[in-house]
C-alpha cells in the first residue's frame, strides 16, 4: 500500500458508448470488446442452484390449551411453560397481566426470545421518552424447543 486514500476522489463519468481502460494492461477497450480475463484463471462455470424439496407434511392445526380455541397464526404462538403445548400470545399476555401488579407508567411488553418484560416509561426533559425494564419474565425455555415448532419451521426454513 502506498498510503493514499481514494475515498474522496471523484471518478469521471463513463457513459454507455465511452471507452474504458483496462487497469492492469492500460489497454483501452471499445464498447463491443469482451473483457480481458486472466489466462491462468479463466472464469469457472458454476452449477445451477436447485431449491430443496418442500415438506409434504401439512401444517398442524394447533389448539390453545388455555382457551381451547384454534390458533390461526402459529407464528405468534408460544409454548406453555410446563407441557410445551401451544398457547395464544394473547392468552399468555392476559395470564401475566393477572399475576403481575403494573404501576402507573408500566407496560407489559414482549422483548424477544420467549421473554416478556415489565417496562416502565417516564417522560424526561424536553418531552423525550425514557424507559427502564423493571422485570424480565422468562416464559419459554431456550434449551427446550417444542416439537410443534419443528414441523412449522420445516415449512419455512428449508434452506
Amino acid at each position: 500500500m502506498d498510503g493514499r486514500d481514494n475515498r474522496g476522489r471523484r471518478r469521471p463519468f463513463k457513459g454507455r458508448n465511452s471507452e474504458r481502460t483496462d487497469r492492469s494492461s492500460g489497454h483501452v477497450r471499445k464498447p463491443g470488446d469482451k473483457p480481458n480475463f486472466d489466462k491462468k484463471n479463466p472464469p469457472q462455470e458454476r452449477p445451477n442452484w436447485t431449491a430443496p424439496a418442500q415438506s409434504s407434511e401439512p401444517l398442524p392445526n394447533l389448539k390453545c390449551i388455555r382457551c381451547g380455541l384454534p390458533i390461526s397464526d402459529s407464528h405468534s404462538a408460544l409454548s406453555e411453560r410446563q407441557s410445551g403445548e401451544p398457547v395464544h400470545f394473547d392468552c399468555v399476555m392476559a395470564e401475566i397481566h393477572e399475576k403481575e401488579n403494573l404501576e402507573a407508567g408500566d407496560v407489559l411488553s414482549y422483548i424477544g426470545g420467549g421473554r416478556f418484560g415489565i417496562v416502565h416509561f417516564n417522560n424526561g426533559k424536553n418531552g423525550e421518552k425514557n424507559f427502564t425494564i423493571k422485570k424480565i419474565l422468562e416464559w419459554e425455555d431456550k434449551e427446550k424447543r417444542a416439537q410443534w415448532r419443528d414441523v412449522i419451521a420445516d415449512h419455512y426454513s428449508i434452506t
